[in-house]
């Protein structure tokens, strides 16, 4: 795996750096709605200001803003979140600034398609470029790969940390050694099933996929599968359930769960784990009736002693909401990006910061 160099290694007492933090966070009536990728991105911005930098210039996208300016994907509020944790003002889209969070950089339709002359106007900006958003390293676009080729670039505090503790499932593992995956399609993370499934003593399957899995098993090995399920009579949250066999669904009905004897049956071999890894909900986690098998394996992970990364939106919002991310052993902030660096596949924007 490429080791990229350090912002610790940067050079940065009166200087410029331009910053590609990760600040996608969800935004309800106009403010920051859940700022977990927020106080990720902190350590870094701290140091850089900590190590004398003269400027501090944040980018981020956020949203799916399609190359045109769109106001409820403006960085505004996020820019005055960071002001509140940090205990100091942040501009927002002032590059004069000492500290300013720059607006959406998916507001320039060249980002997406790492048009070299928007990755241009963006190095013109700054002396240093340090990238720290992980969760967008999977993508080639202009501000985390393209800008890496015109500036000394580094990698931040929270992307080396990713690297690191994810570079932990690819090694020698303490076994046995627990995979669990969920959500909607076998398609998204076929890569990741099979990749660590070459290597997992036990592999966990639930959500929608369990579905495809159960039909028609593309993973090449035997995997543990929902044998009972939580069935619903509509797609809503208020909607009649049953608890019924995995095969036993009546017409018209639909699977939004695993069910009580697959919870415990999941629980008990994550209970054997020394190493787990997971990613993807059991059913319809953002239906309350619908999450108990999410929780189930979010408590079983957080009681075990073994070393244990959870990534992915649904997983990780289960974790924080339920108050057991400081029980993870890390919780990361890349669902995309962690898939294919567990893949084995290289992510560009760290493949462009030069080796350490």
């Amino acid at each position: 795996m490429h080791t990229p160099r350090s912002v610790r290694s940067a050079e940065v007492v009166g200087k410029r750096v331009l910053l590609r933090s990760d600040l996608n966070v969800p935004l309800e009536d106009g403010e920051v709605a859940d700022d977990t990728r927020i106080r990720a991105s902190l350590p870094t911005i701290q140091l850089l200001l900590d190590g004398g930098a003269a400027q501090v210039l944040v980018c981020s996208h956020l949203g799916r803003p399609k190359g045109e300016a769109d106001p409820k994907y403006s960085l505004r509020p996020v820019a005055a979140r960071l002001g509140e944790l940090l205990g100091r003002e942040v501009a927002f889209d002032d590059p004069s600034a000492p500290l300013t969070v720059l607006e959406n950089t998916r507001y320039e339709a060249g980002e997406t398609k790492n048009d070299p002359e928007y990755a241009r106007r963006l190095a013109a900006l700054a002396d240093v470029y340090v990238n720290d958003a992980f969760g967008s390293a999977h993508r080639a676009h202009s501000s985390t790969e393209g800008v890496a080729h015109l500036l000394p670039a580094y990698a931040g505090l929270l992307l080396e940390r990713e690297l690191t503790e994810l570079g932990k499932l690819l090694g020698e593992v303490e076994r046995p050694f627990v995979v669990i995956v969920g959500g909607l399609k076998v398609e998204d993370k076929i890569g990741v099933l099979r990749k660590l499934g070459e290597r997992a003593d036990e592999l966990l399957i639930g959500g929608k996929m369990a579905e495809q899995v159960h039909a028609d098993n593309p993973v090449g090995r035997a995997v543990e599968l929902p044998d009972d399920t939580v069935v619903a009579d509509r797609f809503a949250p208020d909607a009649e359930l049953r608890i019924v066999g995995y095969f036993d669904v009546p017409e018209g009905w639909e699977r939004l769960d695993i069910g009580p004897r697959s919870r415990e049956r999941f629980a008990s071999i994550i209970a054997t784990a020394k190493t787990i890894f997971w990613n993807g909900p059991m059913g319809v986690f953002e239906f309350p009736r619908f999450a108990e098998g999410t929780k189930a394996v979010a408590n079983a992970v957080a009681d075990s002693q073994a070393y244990s990364v959870v990534g992915g939106g649904d997983s990780v919002r289960a974790i924080e909401e339920m108050g057991l991310a400081d029980r993870i052993s890390w919780v990361s902030t890349g669902g995309g990006a962690s898939l294919e660096l567990l893949e084995g596949k290289e992510l560009p924007g760290v493949l462009a910061i030069p080796e350490a």
